[in-house]
């Protein structure tokens, strides 16, 4: 193991925990020796010698070993990661954004430098999953990888099923805490754990996937009638983000899901993470770790940059072996949709229409839905609209007719249109 100097870019939530844990570590030998920040009147703790607004006094200083990338411009990041592998400086970032856009890149890259890029601390916090996938079941068939990669929402959820706080409430105390952004946008609407996903496909089944390719829907647009179908029928709410093989196919997408009791993702609380894996050889497998906050992340960016001292990479065994599987986005999930006025939604989308509830108020119907469609459909995006999908254990046998229900629909929208007019 050898003494390593660091480059740091960024000092925001992430960077302050891992100068914290770079400086309480007892087994790592390395420093920090300066950091390049944007806002020259911030007013931040540490010597002001150590800061510097200048990149290439980083990227191009020979002494620095290694730079560690920790802002939140995915752009930015992508230009600094670059320059640093080219420069024959390995790194280790935790922009999970430009990590899955530029992925097969920056492999490509890896090999034409022979310097390393590491980021466990992209996914899902202090969970090691890359490293485990890489490493443990390497050369094991992964069947399935799922779980809550996001420690907002997962928070946000929490508070709401377990302490009844509206979603504002719990959204703002996320953002107290720091487990959620000022813009909240990447969390709450799925994209956060999209990203993640996208890179665990490549280690889990050897395919690269952009994230434009993966359905992803948040829990921003749950009502108080969804949460009251979940606690009626003994369901819980996360986010899950979820990879599927089936023969020489993997289907991919991010939803909000309906949760048993006795799921094992159920008692997964606040800003944790948990990912659940299910190998050829290994059976099931559970992970959970934080997933937000300033110390859990920091300490995975320092868990890369130890693996550095020892000259360790990702050797992508799947990305190299495994070149038969492909992605498949027409795979069909069974979701239950629900809705205020019957001309938000198309049911003519749905393959098939199991159970239906039909209200002024509020309505929705359950059925099967190609991934591809959720993707594309206009409706989907709808404020008004909540999609949350069932789990691949529950079972709905009906077979609804999708005339009759789109007669139903018309009476249906009939008789909110007299209803305002009557209240007009």
């Amino acid at each position: 193991m050898r003494a390593i100097k660091i480059g740091l870019f960024g000092y925001g939530c992430v960077g302050q925990g891992l100068y914290q844990t770079i400086n309480n570590s007892k087994n790592f030998e390395g420093e920090i020796v300066k950091i390049c920040v944007k806002d020259r009147n911030k007013k931040r703790s540490l010597p002001t010698n150590l800061f510097t607004f200048n990149k290439e006094e980083i990227l191009e200083d020979p002494s620095i070993d290694v730079i560690v990338e920790l802002i939140d411009n995915a752009e930015a990041a992508l230009e600094i990661v670059t320059t640093a592998l080219k420069n024959g400086k390995s790194v280790v970032t935790a922009n999970k954004k430009m990590v899955a856009e530029n992925l097969e890149y920056l492999i490509d890259l890896q090999q034409k430098t022979g310097k390393a890029i590491l980021y466990e601390g992209a996914v899902c916090g202090s969970i090691p999953i890359i490293r485990t996938l890489e490493e443990y079941f390497g050369h094991e068939p992964i069947n399935e990888i799922k779980g809550i990669f996001n420690g907002s929402t997962n928070y946000i959820l929490t508070k709401i099923f377990q302490e009844k706080m509206d979603y504002d409430q719990a959204l703002e105390q996320a953002k107290e805490k720091g487990f959620a952004e000022s813009d909240p946008t990447l969390d709450v609407k799925g994209f956060d754990p999209k990203y993640k996903l996208s890179i665990l496909l490549t280690h889990a089944f050897g395919i690269n996937v952009s994230p434009d390719k993966i359905t992803n829907l948040g829990i921003d647009h749950l009502q108080s009638s969804d949460l009251e179908f979940a606690h009626k029928h003994g369901y819980g709410i996360k986010l899950i983000a979820q990879a599927i093989r089936k023969n020489d196919e993997v289907f991919a997408c991010v939803l909000p899901q309906f949760i048993k009791a006795d799921h094992n993702l159920r008692n997964v609380n606040n800003e944790f993470n948990a990912v659940t894996l299910n190998g050829e050889f290994c059976d099931d497998q559970l992970f959970i770790g934080k997933g937000a906050g300033s110390l859990p992340t920091g300490a995975a960016v320092l868990s890369d940059i130890s693996a550095l001292s020892y000259d360790y990479k990702y050797e992508y065994k799947k990305h190299y072996n495994q070149g038969k599987v492909h992605f498949n986005n027409d795979s069909e999930v069974t979701v239950y949709a629900s809705f205020q006025k019957p001309e938000d939604i198309d049911l003519n989308e749905f393959e098939q229409v199991s159970d239906k509830y039909f209200c002024f108020d509020r309505s929705y119907v359950i059925g099967k839905i190609k991934l591809s469609k959720l993707l594309r459909s206009k409706w989907v995006y709808n404020s008004k609209i909540s999609v949350i999908q069932f789990d691949q254990s529950d079972e709905f046998s009906n077979e609804l007719d999708l005339k009759t229900l789109e007669t139903e629909i018309l009476e249906l929208r009939k008789g909110q249109k007299l209803r305002e007019k009557i209240s007009v």
